[in-house]
């Protein structure tokens, strides 16, 4: 699709106006918008609303003030500051590519595209989000707001996903996107998607781009974009044990990759398995008197997960463990800064108050 360049400069104006007044000017990474704070917070709003990534931002920022701050920090001490946030594979990215940027550009942040792009977590709109936004270089983006924004404002069809739709919303971004005020060019059309022109119930009376825009003239906005194509998501379980003793509840540090990689969880067993016999066999403890818990879902991306909580008090001694990695036993006196996943810090929430 190519536009007039009359329409062209129509979309600027009037976008940039209606964000002068309407904006969300107070963003926290605004002030100030320095390229740590920017990419930090790219990071955490991928696949996350801003009103959940505000709080955290805030307390990572307290924690980690800069890149060099980050770079040397435990990668447990990263970990414990995203508990909660999900996508937990953003927060060892993030920590890699501090690291990076420590090693490889002096402590710098970098200043082009290609140098953002190498590193772990970042791609092409993050990457041009963090040097639009933060030192006001000219780069198109096209986080999940702006591929909806444009879908509808070019009635473009098929679901952003698809490598030739996807083409056609970058092409368009890069001919809307102005030499001047990039910064706050890109961070209007992120807020007209977050705030006018949303996936459901669009406020089109208020949008400035209405009388343009292609998907309304057909009377359509909410057919676009098209949604990814359903998937029946398969259904795991697993029983998460709540391995007790004088000293606490038996944690266990998780492989470093994968669901939960690098976080602190509970020991798993199979739900078809005795779990007497499991602590035995895999752990070297003997354990007596199973309390089994209501199970409850949590659901991931691409499956659900069925978790079987299972409490057990330790019959013998609970000096040594068979864990095969990292282990430690956690009660209410212990200074847990490590992370968590979300449902094991639901059941120990449950087990101090049952303890």
């Amino acid at each position: 699709m190519q536009l007039p360049e009359e329409e062209i400069e129509r979309f600027r104006v009037r976008l940039l106006a209606w964000y002068d007044a309407n904006g969300r000017h107070e963003l926290p990474w605004k002030q100030p918008a320095t390229p740590y704070r920017v990419w930090v917070s790219e990071i955490m709003l991928q696949q996350t609303r801003v009103s959940v990534v505000v709080p955290y931002f805030r307390a990572f920022m307290e924690r980690f003030p800069d890149v060099q701050a980050l770079a040397q920090a435990p990668a447990d001490a990263v970990m414990a500051q995203w508990s909660g946030l999900g996508y937990y594979a953003r927060a060892r990215n993030l920590h890699r590519a501090a690291q990076v940027i420590a090693a490889e550009h002096g402590g710098q942040m970098p200043t082009d595209r290609e140098s953002w792009q190498a590193l772990p977590g970042v791609g092409r709109s993050t990457a041009g989000a963090i040097l639009s936004l933060s030192m006001e270089q000219r780069h198109a983006i096209l986080d999940g707001n702006v591929k909806r924004v444009l879908a509808r404002y070019g009635a473009i069809p098929g679901w952003p996903g698809r490598t030739a739709v996807e083409r056609e919303l970058w092409a368009l971004s890069e001919q809307l996107t102005p030499d001047a005020r990039c910064a706050d060019y890109n961070q209007a059309m992120m807020d007209l998607g977050a705030t006018v022109c949303t996936r459901k119930a669009p406020a089109c009376l208020l949008c400035p781009l209405s009388q343009d825009c292609r998907a309304r003239a057909v009377g359509e906005p909410e057919a676009y974009p098209e949604p990814k194509p359903p998937k029946r998501l398969p259904v795991c379980r697993t029983r998460m044990l709540l391995l007790e003793s004088d000293q606490g509840v038996l944690l266990q540090r998780r492989p470093p990759t994968g669901i939960w990689g690098g976080l602190w969880s509970l020991p798993e067993a199979p739900a078809e398995d005795d779990p007497l016999a499991h602590c035995r066999e895999q752990l070297g403890l003997e354990a007596a008197v199973p309390e089994y818990w209501p199970a409850f879902r949590h659901t991931f991306s691409h499956y659900h997960l069925d978790i079987e909580p299972v409490r057990l008090r330790v019959a013998g001694d609970a000096g040594r463990v068979m864990t095969g990695g990292e282990a430690i036993w956690y009660n209410e006196r212990t200074a847990l800064d490590r992370g968590l996943a979300a449902p094991v810090s639901r059941l120990l929430q449950q087990w101090h108050r049952g303890a």
